[in-house]
């Protein structure tokens, strides 16, 4: 069975309620371990690869997940399409808000940025224009609509190097770049993609107002209510969407 999407998950999303898991395979890169084997399933109609950004039981940290182990081993076994769930926090939006965002803005230093590499590779100038698939961000939130959900459509995502949350300065200086959400792994896991030709949307739950936002400092309190909270709806969207059969997200 060739299966052509792949779901990557981020916080709250190392498991996959909707998934009916068929098996699992250990793929090999040239650029050492992904984050995990990668499962194979369905997600109603549509068979689905997933694979957990942060491994299983959530033991990678933001700034040491093997993004281009990640991307390479998916693009291997003939993944054309990603949905890449993240948990962010808020700038302009709510917490507990789905978003699917058009743009993102690099913060991140010192992480595996390309596949490009002296000697190795040909220098590879791709078009990053518009960072996430427009087809996949219709189908997404086509499918949050279907499902009864409020999806935010567009926004731009901040992409920060972690793991530690941001200072109230630093978000303050993100709004006035026009970022809308904040996260740690949406660089270079979006760019990687584009390199390797995948289609890749991002969809996201804010679980908790960004540093300044509100009095007081960010608690694992506030983040985890509404992590638990969201990942439920999520779980409902990606079941919308398998619901649709595999060719909605051809």
């Amino acid at each position: 069975m060739n299966v052509s999407i792949a779901l990557i998950g981020g916080s709250g999303l190392t498991r996959l309620e909707a998934l009916s898991i068929e098996r699992q395979r250990v793929v090999v890169t040239p650029y050492g371990a992904p984050s995990a084997p990668l499962t194979y399933g369905h997600i109603g109609d549509m068979p689905v690869v997933f694979l957990p950004r942060h491994g299983q039981g959530h033991i990678i940290p933001p700034h040491e997940v093997n993004y281009r182990a990640n991307i390479w081993a998916l693009h291997s076994v003939g993944i054309e399409q990603i949905i890449a769930v993240a948990s962010v926090g808020a700038i302009s939006c709510q917490p507990g808000n789905l978003c699917v965002p058009d743009q993102i803005i690099d913060y991140t230093w010192g992480r595996e940025q390309t596949f490009v590499e002296y000697g190795r590779t040909p220098v590879n100038h791709v078009d990053f224009t518009e960072p996430y698939d427009q087809n996949m961000r219709e189908r997404l939130l086509a499918a949050g609509k279907a499902a009864g959900l409020s999806v935010g459509d567009g926004g731009t995502y901040g992409a920060t190097e972690g793991p530690r949350l941001e200072t109230a300065a630093e978000i303050r200086r993100m709004e006035q770049d026009g970022c809308d959400i904040v996260g740690m792994t949406g660089m270079p896991e979006a760019a990687l993609a584009r390199e390797k030709g995948l289609h890749y949307a991002h969809l996201c739950l804010a679980v908790n107002w960004a540093a300044g936002k509100t009095p007081g400092p960010v608690t694992m309190e506030e983040i985890n209510t509404h992590l638990n909270t969201g990942m439920q709806e999520i779980q409902k969207l990606l079941h919308q969407l398998g619901n649709q059969g595999k060719k909605s997200m051809a």
